[in-house]
């Protein structure tokens, strides 16, 4: 690699992370030296930086391309074309949360639905079909939150975050409120 010693640290790492996230090193590595690179950079410099084959950066972009971390673009009279992730940390983070919905969620969802509408034929599978149900509700309860989460803006995300436990006392609070009798009402 050719990349100075914090760069390569970066870079090493998301290529460790890349596995246990389900890529594979390189499109880790690529995605890692894209997000700290202070400009586009095309295959070539990649290949370069990170000291591996032009098919590997090729394959690589094309997934991360397909998973929309990355954005394309041209430049007049350059033939080549230049890779970057997007600016927007929140950004990242909605769009792969967006991808992982509908590569891992919305299959199983799918998959729930139809199990659901089975008419289960013994005691063992009335069980496992209540387990399913217990499962479908759960993700699609989720799902509905992960959609009113994304239409809140970044600043909106990062003061709710902010909040974290807060929110739970709060919610402790209300449910404590409701608890109290209201008060007598005056007699004239």
């Amino acid at each position: 690699m050719k990349l100075p010693p914090l760069i390569q640290a970066f870079v090493l790492h998301f290529g460790e992370m890349g596995s246990r996230w389900g890529i594979n090193r390189t499109v880790g590595q690529i995605y890692a030296l894209l997000f700290v690179a202070d400009r586009a950079l095309n295959a070539d410099e990649i290949t370069e930086k990170l000291g591996v084959s032009r098919s590997n950066v090729s394959m690589g972009l094309k997934e991360l391309q397909a998973w929309r971390l990355v954005r394309l673009e041209h430049r007049p009279g350059d033939r080549r074309e230049y890779f970057s992730a997007p600016e927007d940390v929140w950004t990242i983070f909605k769009t792969l949360a967006e991808e992982r919905q509908r590569r891992e969620v919305e299959p199983t969802l799918s998959m729930l639905r139809d199990a659901l509408l089975v008419s289960p034929d013994s005691a063992e599978e009335r069980h496992a079909q209540a387990r399913m149900r217990e499962m479908y509700a759960l993700m699609e309860q989720m799902t509905e939150w992960f959609a009113e989460i994304r239409k809140l803006s970044p600043e909106t995300l990062a003061r709710l975050m902010a909040l974290g436990a807060k929110v739970q006392k709060l919610l402790e609070m209300k449910d404590k409120l409701r608890l109290v009798p209201p008060p007598p009402e005056e007699v004239a």
